[in-house]
């Protein structure tokens, strides 16, 4: 990545600036995401961390979508629990209400649609009845920028 500031905010307008002059791609952004995850897994910020063979089908669908007519073009998006995401398991931090969904949420399909790339569903109080990241049996999560 160009900048040390860019690399660790991953901005849209920074990320978008970068794919247009060839400096960066979505491989690597997600790539860089991945590391992350691991790295900082004691935080305890995924429930389903990023994963290169999920998020693979999302980058190849880029091959066939113009930057110019996706507005979030390779801009790499987590996803609440409690959100549906196809193909991953929402939880809602609660393993036994754990299921599959086969479809996207609708605002998942939205992101998608603009060029967007799910990377992994991220930790919540369970059923999003608490206030601050501290009632998940997945562990207490931890703000990742600090």
């Amino acid at each position: 990545m160009s900048s040390e500031n860019e690399a660790r905010e991953m901005t849209i307008d920074g990320l978008r600036s970068q794919y247009m002059d060839g400096t960066l791609t979505p491989a690597q952004v997600v790539a860089e995401i991945v590391a992350r995850a691991e790295a900082e897994r004691e935080m305890n910020v995924w429930i389903t961390p990023p994963d290169m063979t999920f998020v693979q089908p999302y980058l190849d669908r880029l091959t066939s979508l113009r930057m110019e007519e996706a507005p979030l073009w390779g801009i790499p998006f987590a996803v609440k629990d409690n959100i549906d995401v196809a193909g991953l398991p929402t939880t809602a931090a609660c393993a036994e209400y754990a299921y599959v969904p086969e479809v996207h949420a609708s605002v998942v399909e939205r992101l998608v649609a603009a060029g967007a790339i799910p990377v992994g569903k991220t930790n919540l109080d369970q059923f999003a009845t608490g206030l601050v990241g501290v009632r998940s049996p997945y562990g207490d999560t931890h703000n990742a920028l600090r």
